[in-house]
């Protein structure tokens, strides 16, 4: 086996001794291999590993009863090597897979592979230095206070990354630490997702958002008054939002191979008022919407959001969690009956019948740059910014905050006008908010259900605007 060829795979957490830890710290690197050397660099800090710079995975620590003796285990193509070696002030040197490896001490300011090697921090200006410093510690306190897994943070501002940084685990069992490559379920920030998408149907003629909705989709049931596409993303269309029952999934309907399919949860049920003389929040609202969107563009929802605003974007970590898909980066998702309860799996859960309000998984950087798409025409033409961002209706439990089409509209306690979207899904929580006047944007995503939002993000995103 030619270890040059061979790919590192995560196998477990570290489990090191205390004693082990006391005596073997700092970074380390050595080349490994034949003819076509690699970098070997472990973290005795943190666990972690890389090859070559690569994404960090956690590595197995086999205890010792010699404090010298130093001994892990990684996976390599399905197979278990162990290193064996002994350390003294500045080498570690042993062997693995019947190859001599000796590991150098890395200077004690070398990043930690928990800091993401391969995909390093954007370099942070002067200016914004103390900005980063405020937003980490507020963070840091978030994440002990809440008991939070994992979560990630970026702000960028008129679309280039300032900060963007994981902190915590993304999969607990295996050690694997959240980096800003790390995927968390948006909830219902899939909505301003799929607000883009309306806009480009509207840019393109296809879209009429004050046609009856059955121009679209001529087989919904027909109600006592008409509703529109602006009603329903404006949340005063009248249809009804899924139940605490629902939330994890409708029963005996675990999957639905199409938008249209889904429909059937709610399409028959009475509306909750005539539309336009009410508001009240509905995801399955947006399901409709989608369905709409198919009838408009003659294509898949899934599809036309990936063609016609992902890709045009450059977000490829935008995606729907497909549930039985492998999805790179993808984090696990966890939940806790309350403060200092034990941390648990989350249910399992399909998303198909509510992709267009809450089916999304992204990084915290690719929100960003959605984002940052909307702070002055390039992508979208200056009237379709004017419709997404102008106000059709108001919260009535926050009468401050108007909706547009999807985006929450507001001011902070400055007066500065925000544009933002929270999102609650089982094993998430995330949030986007825009300073457009000022090109910030702002992202925190977390693999928990916990209790973060529009305050939280102005509060990191002023720390910005201030520079």
């Amino acid at each position: 086996m030619r270890i040059d060829h061979l790919v590192l795979l995560v196998l477990a957490a570290v489990a090191a001794p205390v004693g082990w830890a006391q005596t073997a710290t700092g970074i380390w690197e050595g080349k490994v291999g034949g003819n076509a050397q690699q970098t070997l660099r472990i973290d005795l800090d943190t666990g972690l590993a890389s090859l070559n710079s690569g994404s960090p995975f956690a590595m197995t620590v086999v205890k010792s009863d010699d404090p010298l003796a130093i001994q892990f285990d990684l996976t390599i193509s399905g197979r278990t090597l162990r290193f064996t070696g002994r350390r003294s002030e500045s080498e570690i040197t042993g062997s693995i897979a019947n190859r001599a490896l000796t590991l150098t001490r890395l200077p004690g300011d070398t990043a930690h592979l928990a800091g993401r090697q391969r995909y390093p921090f954007p370099q942070v200006d002067s200016g914004d230095a103390k900005a980063v410093a405020t937003a980490r510690a507020a963070l840091v306190e978030l994440i002990r206070k809440q008991e939070i897994p994992g979560l990630s943070v970026a702000v960028a501002r008129k679309g280039k990354i300032l900060w963007s940084e994981g902190f915590g685990l993304a999969d607990v069992e295996h050690g694997t630490p959240v980096t800003p490559l790390t995927r968390f379920r948006v909830g219902s920030v899939s909505k301003v997702l799929t607000a883009a998408g309306i806009g480009r149907l509207v840019e393109q003629g296809k879209l009429d958002l004050d046609a009856p909705i059955r121009r679209y989709v001529p087989d919904f049931p027909a109600k006592p008054w008409p509703i529109t596409t602006r009603q329903l993303a404006a949340h005063t269309a009248g249809i009804r939002h899924y139940n605490s029952a629902e939330a994890i999934g409708p029963k005996g309907a675990p999957h639905f191979a199409r938008v249209r399919l889904g429909l059937a949860l709610f399409e028959n049920d009475p509306l909750l008022f005539e539309p336009g003389t009410s508001y009240s929040h509905s995801s399955y609202g947006w399901s409709l919407i989608s369905a709409v969107m198919e009838g408009a563009s003659r294509q898949e929802f899934l599809s036309f959001m990936r063609s016609s605003v992902f890709e045009p974007l450059g977000l490829h970590s935008i995606v729907p969690d497909h549930v039985d898909a492998i999805v790179p980066h993808r984090t696990r998702f966890y939940v806790k009956e309350g403060p200092g309860r034990p941390l648990e799996n989350a249910p399992y859960v399909d998303l198909s019948y509510v992709w267009a309000g809450g089916g999304y998984l992204a990084t915290a950087e690719d929100l960003v740059r959605f984002g940052a798409a909307h702070l002055q025409p390039g992508f979208f033409e200056q009237r379709t910014l004017d419709l997404l961002f102008k106000g059709q209706s108001v919260i009535p439990e926050d009468k401050r905050i108007s909706v547009g089409v999807g985006w929450r509209i507001q001011t902070d306690s400055e007066g500065r006008r925000i544009l933002h979207h929270a999102g609650a899904s089982v094993g998430g929580r995330a949030m986007l908010l825009l300073y457009p006047d000022s090109g910030i944007t702002v992202a925190i995503l977390s693999n928990t259900l916990a209790d973060f939002g529009p305050a939280d993000a102005q509060r990191i995103g002023s720390l910005f605007v201030a520079n």
